[in-house]
């Protein structure tokens, strides 16, 4: 999505008459559905006047893009300026300019890493060079008009307020200062000759405009990709926060050599990257022969990771890089140098079949590992066993002596990029009031279907173009297959569909007819498909304004609320609110399993209206129901 797009002589014109910032202000409302903030506007109003001063020249030719507020494909980061035309040799070329208000920064001892006073307080953010090397890595990697056409990408940082680059400009930095030059205050001519180096005559072929509507290349899938990761390659660029919080657990790590056990907690919610920082860190400590592992409770995504890597590592190696949560009930204290633990919201108490061994997984982890790293989405705890809280987390760190760190990771890198997306959910599902966030349409495909046909075909439309599109629902119907092969579980009115194979067992999701059955939770939760399609069950519906769940709706083969009768007995209050959270829990981890579309059909046609009203009307807002 691209906000602003002019020639430069046109931008030049309404920076001088002072109109720029209302300008970039009504196209960002145009293309997004919402407002934003007045320090962003007046951050346009000022940085505006010192790009002008840049570009405002002869040698910049007038006929050239000047591009604002260019957002990279599937994320929600914004490349802040562009430069678009042609070099001396009359080949397309792209400046991005990343600007900065800094006036000073701080060096750290982490790789791209800076400290400086940002909302609010002294952070540890993205060098400028990194920030602006990685959007154009990541611009070159995801759009195929790019590489198609043979356009040119020069990054570089401009921070007009800051006066002395010594810092910034280091040797400390010097890697990502080659590849993305920083301008200071005073090097507004030498910014000048560098853009005339790349733009030197006009955007004769509307650059700007076939990028932004060009090809998007199929997005990259963590376990399509984890081979090549573990052999080094780097598949993913971190971007902004994903890398802040990288290079962090990497200190804590070199700090937890010292003796000092450490514990990080990583909170953020589906697609912001959670699992890509999870793996990149697993491979950087295993390159540097240290004791590591993955964790994870799901069994889903051990078990694609192992089909993916068949070939590629032994079945010994891969059994001692990824592991289940219950794995540590007899391990040694610190006998890990970093413990990875993903989907940390899904850990149990007990370990075992019979949930009758260990004490607890949380406690276990922690001591078995010099520093334990625990990325975290409270709003995906689906089942009664599942304690995974940062509170509980944050208790038994401090009860075994580490050290406690907590951060959050907010960007989004699934759903296309779309915060809004979201917060609409999480709105209509009154998990949360998120004020007057819309769906941003545009960017992301969600459609309420009519009938459970019409999703189904839908799906296998989409599964047709890579095979990664599924169907999935909530667990309302038993799994009578399971035993009887030849019935069908899913039965409305006509259609008739069958619960994931158990022959297929946690590998269902990649399987290449698995696109004709159904699944649930347990198969899909942390792995992600291109497009979903979501059947909203009876244990979810709409009446007198408020979304109901109803835990006698599900299915008597459903472990996920074991045990929820015997608790009623005793607090029927406190049981019914946590099956209401693990069931809307449920359907917005279902319906974020999605990169680029989610589709849903709801046996409630009452829900099915809200759902529909909701799209055409995002402003409406869930106001909480007291008590």
């Amino acid at each position: 999505m691209l906000v602003y797009k002019e020639s430069k002589k046109t931008f030049v014109d309404q920076v001088i008459s002072n109109t720029i910032e209302d300008r970039i202000y009504e196209d960002f409302y145009r293309e997004t559905g919402h407002h934003t903030s007045k320090n962003e506007i007046r951050s346009w109003q000022n940085s505006m006047q010192y790009v002008q001063n840049v570009v405002n020249h002869p040698d910049v030719p007038d006929d050239c893009t000047i591009a604002i507020e260019y957002t990279l494909p599937q994320t929600s980061k914004r490349i802040d300026v562009i430069i678009a035309g042609k070099n001396k040799k009359y080949e397309n070329s792209m400046v991005i300019i990343e600007l900065k208000q800094w006036d000073k920064a701080e060096a750290t001892n982490q790789d791209g890493i800076v400290s400086t006073f940002v909302g609010g307080a002294l952070r540890n953010v993205a060098h400028p060079s990194y920030q602006a090397w990685s959007y154009a890595e990541y611009l070159h990697d995801f759009n195929e008009t790019v590489e198609k056409d043979k356009i040119g990408l020069y990054p570089c940082a401009y921070l007009h307020n800051y006066k002395n680059g010594t810092v910034l400009s280091s040797p400390l930095y010097e890697t990502y200062v080659s590849k993305a030059p920083i301008f200071y205050r005073h090097d507004s001519l030498l910014l000048r000759d560098f853009i005339k180096k790349y733009v030197t005559y006009g955007d004769t072929d509307d650059l700007m405009y076939r990028v932004d509507y060009g090809r998007i290349r199929p997005s990259k899938q963590l376990a399509d990709s984890l081979a090549a990761m573990l052999k080094g390659n780097q598949e993913f660029v971190l971007l902004d926060q994903q890398k802040v919080i990288y290079e962090h657990a990497i200190h804590l790590l070199n700090k937890a050599e010292n003796k000092n056990k450490q514990v990080y907690i990583i909170k953020g919610g589906p697609g912001t990257g959670k699992s890509v920082v999870a793996i990149n860190l697993l491979v950087e400590v295993t390159k540097r022969g240290l004791l590591t592992q993955y964790v994870t409770k799901n069994s889903a995504p051990r078990a694609v990771y192992a089909s993916k890597l068949t070939g590629v590592m032994t079945k010994t190696k891969y059994n001692n890089l990824f592991k289940g949560s219950g794995s540590y009930i007899d391990t040694p204290k610190d006998q890990f140098d970093m413990l990875i633990v993903d989907e940390a919201h899904r850990l149990n108490e007990k370990s075992g079949m019979f949930n009758n061994l260990g004490e607890n997984q949380i406690k276990e982890i922690i001591n078995a590992s010099k520093c334990a790293v625990f990325f975290i989405d409270e709003n995906q705890k689906v089942t009664f066993k599942d304690i995974g809280r940062v509170e509980t987390i944050e208790k038994y760190a401090k009860l075994l002596g580490a050290s406690v760190e907590t951060t959050e990771l907010e960007s989004q890198f699934r759903c296309n990029g779309s915060d809004g997306y979201l917060a609409w959910l999480d709105n209509v599902l009154q998990i949360r009031d998120t004020a007057n966030y819309s769906m941003d349409l545009p960017d992301y495909d969600f459609k309420v279907v009519n009938s459970p046909e019409e999703l189904h075909q839908l799906i296998k439309q989409k599964n047709k173009l890579n095979n990664k599109s599924r169907m999935v629902a909530g667990y309302c119907w038993n799994w009578n297959s399971k035993k009887n092969p030849s019935i069908y579980d899913i039965q409305i009115g006509d259609y008739a569909a069958q619960w994931n194979l158990s022959d297929d067992g946690m590998q269902w999701i990649i399987k290449a007819d698995s696109v004709d059955q159904v699944g649930c939770i347990h198969t899909c939760q942390g792995l992600e498909l291109d497009y979903v399609g979501v059947i909203i069950g009876d244990d979810l519906s709409y009446q007198d304004g408020k979304i109901q769940t109803d835990p006698f709706k599900r299915a008597k083969t459903d472990q996920s609320l074991k045990g929820w009768k015997k608790q009623l007995k005793t607090d029927e209050k406190g049981t019914l609110k946590k099956c209401d959270e693990i069931i809307k829990n449920t359907y917005r981890t279902l319906m974020t399993r999605g990169m680029k579309g989610c589709y849903i059909y709801c046996t409630d046609k009452n829900l099915e209206k809200h759902f529909k009203r909701m799209v055409k009307s995002p402003d409406i807002i869930y106001k909480p129901i007291e008590g």
